[in-house]
């Protein structure tokens, strides 16, 4: 049996929060370089580029809270393509602390918030 992630393994964070040690690994997961953001002040430890939304949903998406419940539904079957990837970033939490690092303004509606429940609820 696979063992469950416990909430406080995956947090979110936006990629202008300073960085700090309880971050544990610091993962990336937007499509584009957060914009004026140098890369030695984000401290990343990983951009997964491939488990963030494609650029139509993105686009699509728009940030509108208005259009989240189907966001969140276009983008879990999006990450349904990315098993092994997904896999990987269990692993990295079951071992420790990782915060999913992203750029929108928005910390309730933002692609973070849907793979961190994923990761959390899914096996």
């Amino acid at each position: 049996m696979v063992e469950k992630i416990s909430e406080d393994r995956v947090q979110t964070k936006r990629a202008y929060e300073s960085p700090a040690a309880e971050d544990g690994t610091r993962v990336l997961v937007d499509r584009l370089w957060p914009r004026g953001l140098k890369k030695t002040d984000a401290a990343i430890d990983r951009w997964a580029k491939e488990l963030a939304p494609s650029t139509e949903l993105r686009k699509w998406f728009g940030h509108d809270p208005a259009r989240w419940e189907e966001f969140r539904r276009r983008y879990s079957e999006e990450l349904s393509e990315h098993r092994e990837d997904i896999a990987r970033l269990r692993d990295l939490a079951r071992k420790g602390r990782i915060t999913l690092v992203y750029a929108a303004h928005d910390e309730a509606h933002n692609d973070a918030v849907v793979l961190r429940e994923i990761l959390l609820t899914r096996r």
